[in-house]
């Protein structure tokens, strides 16, 4: 008789547990609104392009390819800013696809704004990355330093991808693994669409991208969002601004966006009093004809870095040169021309000769000036270009030998400077009358006049 009533007495507090519990469920349930209702397009119309998008009979929503259109955006007519949006997605193997948020229309009729990708190329694997469409065209949050985020669409089947726009916060999951984990301002209020990519090959005609249970959430946001995994690196892209996950990881300005403090000419002891202009959060090279470090001349920084991060945005005009040193020795060159170290090319591959010189393009941007060709270690494609009149992000990161240049959060190239390959390249390059070229233990970081109208910004640093 004991051992019933202990047993009631156990399912009296389960079945208590479960009347607390299920009341939760339904409230939270209760804040997701439908998309789409299942039948029709209600709500919904065609932003850009000529594929077609059918209603399925078991309410899914598909997309078929057709060549020689461009992408085509099946979207709200509805505009979002804050919300948490999930949905289910299915796409034939070899396309590339994605949803977009916070987008508009422009006066050309181009749909821009975020995209959450849908990528099915297995090397790349960017699925739940955050593309800017049509405007800057550049991947803000490449899955590129989120590897666990790079596992977690699977090929041939559904997936189910959660976004989070809140603020200035964007963060993505794909299959509950977090993928994207974005800071930026640009949009801040748009449509939603379901894309069906531009084809340009037969063998990718007639193939299909499938959406079902598309829910939104506009309440109760902040108390509904999940944690923020260790693995997602945050990439932020909020000008002068540093996140207080940057802040706990010990990141600080190099440059404070409106004083010459912390920087000198490199054969000066002030900073150059022609040549660089301050304005707005800038930092510009003037004009000068393409005559290097002869008007304002090259700056450095006055503390020396040993092992580091560096991250800064860089904007080149048609045909400039210009470049990031590091591990510079002022004294080595007091002549004419620029300082001597290591350099993380920035140049308009497009328009300058240099990217034709050196050898095998070892003097394109994001390369090793000289020595080693930047490529696009982490995609099947070539590297993707730098624009004029376009934001960039360089990143540097040195931990005692080794070294990566990475360009728009894509890694470029890496190199270990104390190897016997790497003296090598340098008896065979222009750097081999510099003793030591390359192996200080400490040295300046420098920002280069080569002549050229270049811009700078963001420049921040970590030391470890």
């Amino acid at each position: 008789m004991k051992t019933i009533i202990m047993i009631k007495i156990k399912w009296i507090k389960i079945y208590t547990l479960l009347l607390l519990l299920f009341p939760l469920i339904g409230l939270s349930q209760t804040n997701w609104t439908q998309l789409f209702n299942g039948k029709n397009f209600d709500g919904w119309e065609i932003k850009q392009g000529q594929a077609d998008f059918e209603i399925l009979n078991d309410g899914v929503i598909q997309a078929t390819s057709i060549l020689n259109s461009p992408s085509t955006y099946m979207g709200t007519i509805n505009h979002y800013d804050d919300f948490i949006f999930e949905y289910e997605i299915f796409a034939s193997p070899g396309l590339n696809s994605g949803v977009q948020f916070r987008s508009l229309i422009s006066k050309k009729g181009d749909v821009f704004g975020y995209q959450c990708e849908l990528d099915t190329d297995e090397f790349r694997s960017w699925t739940g990355g955050i593309y800017d469409q049509s405007r800057r065209g550049l991947f803000l949050y490449p899955l590129t330093r989120n590897e666990k985020g790079k596992n977690a669409f699977k090929n041939g089947v559904w997936n189910k991808v959660r976004i989070e726009a809140v603020g200035t916060s964007i963060r993505t999951w794909v299959n509950g693994i977090q993928c994207s984990n974005l800071l930026d301002d640009t949009s801040k209020r748009g449509f939603i669409a379901l894309q069906i990519h531009s084809i340009n090959t037969v063998e990718n005609e007639g193939k299909v991208v499938r959406w079902k249970n598309l829910r939104i959430s506009t309440t109760d946001i902040e108390k509904n969002r999940w944690p923020v995994e260790s693995y997602a690196t945050e990439i932020n892209y909020i000008d002068n601004y540093l996140s207080d996950d940057q802040r706990s990881k010990g990141w600080r300005f190099l440059w404070d966006g409106e004083t010459t403090n912390g920087w000198r000419g490199a054969k000066l002891n002030t900073f150059p009093k022609n040549g660089w202009i301050i304005k707005d959060g800038l930092l510009k090279v003037i004009d000068s004809g393409g005559k290097e470090s002869e008007f304002g001349g090259d700056i450095v920084t006055k503390k020396k870095f040993s092992n580091f991060e560096l991250e800064l945005d860089f904007m080149i005009t048609k045909g400039a040169n210009s470049g990031i040193k590091y591990f510079v020795d002022t004294e080595m060159n007091q002549g004419k021309g620029s300082s001597i170290g290591l350099e993380f090319q920035i140049l308009d591959d497009e328009n300058h000769p240099d990217a034709k010189k050196g050898v095998l393009g070892n003097r394109t941007v994001a390369s090793l000036y000289d020595l080693i060709t930047a490529e696009n270690l982490q995609e099947s494609r070539g590297k993707r270009n730098v624009k004029p009149n376009t934001w960039h992000r360089a990143r540097i990161f040195v931990d005692g030998g080794h070294v990566e240049h990475w360009l728009d959060n894509i890694k470029m190239l890496e190199y270990d400077r104390y190897s016997q390959v790497f003296k090598s390249l340098v008896n065979y390059s222009k750097y081999q009358k510099w003793a030591g070229f390359g192996l200080l233990d400490a040295g300046h970081i420098l920002l280069q006049d080569h002549g050229y109208e270049v811009y700078f910004k963001n420049i921040k640093v970590r030391e470890f």
